[in-house]
């Protein structure tokens, strides 16, 4: 787990896949940015690596990630994505072990342990209990709690699954905060998750699918901070 960085709950994760580049999520990331601020929240955004060092440069509220890096060291390595360069970029962190992106609990590992020498928080998406278990014990910033087979679906976890996935890390290290993710498509999920005791969630398709994108962002961004209020006291 790198030591150094900072986030809060409630967080949110928004994904840009492969769905939105360059100055269209320029755009996007810079009214985020504008929404973190007012509602006082911590945004993770993964866009394109292409993209890291646009969004860094351009935003002050949102904490900027790469959606996967390698754990090679500099030297031989064409067409991976080398740690030490990510950051350089601007990136704050890296998501590991997405459904679309997997590695064995291995490389995660190993990813994991270059992202603390370099410097880089991590965000490692997992599957079942069992998987976010043995991931947990590796000590990793945050963990995405996401069934594989909702993610894009619009259907949202089970919410005896998200209590028992946050109760799983509790045990092995309560400083790993937990996203629930995978078919979280609007405002009634996020606020669904949260009352079940997530301290983040996070959204690809309900923004990025979404007539308006920015608009679609703020309203799931309100609802979050208006119902961590309602659950926690503010």
């Amino acid at each position: 787990m790198y030591k150094n960085y900072k986030i809060r709950a409630p967080y949110f994760e928004i994904g840009p896949k492969c769905f939105m580049w360059g100055e269209r999520m320029l755009k996007l990331a810079k009214e985020v940015d504008k929404i973190a601020y007012k509602y006082d929240l911590d945004v993770i955004l993964t866009p394109q690596y292409a993209d890291i060092r646009l969004l860094a440069e351009n935003t002050h509220y949102v904490h900027v990630y790469a959606q996967h890096m390698d754990a090679l060291r500099p030297g031989r390595g064409l067409g991976s994505v080398l740690p030490e360069s990510v950051k350089e970029a601007g990136a704050v962190g890296v998501m590991l072990n997405h459904a679309e992106k997997k590695l064995t609990m291995d490389e995660i590992r190993a990813t994991i342990a270059r992202a603390d020498e370099v410097g880089l928080a991590t965000i490692v998406c997992a599957d079942s209990v069992a998987e976010i278990a043995e991931i947990a014990k590796m000590g990793p910033n945050l963990i995405v709690a996401e069934p594989t087979e909702l993610i894009g679906t619009g259907v949202a976890s089970d919410m005896g699954y998200v209590k028992d996935t946050i109760e799983a890390v509790r045990k092995i290290n309560p400083d790993i905060m937990v996203l629930q993710g995978a078919g979280i498509s609007g405002p009634d999920d996020v606020a669904n998750v949260i009352r079940a005791g997530a301290q983040a969630t996070g959204c690809t398709s309900g923004v990025f699918k979404a007539k308006d994108p920015e608009a679609a962002a703020e309203e799931m961004l309100y609802t979050l901070r208006k119902t961590w209020d309602e659950v926690h006291g503010k």
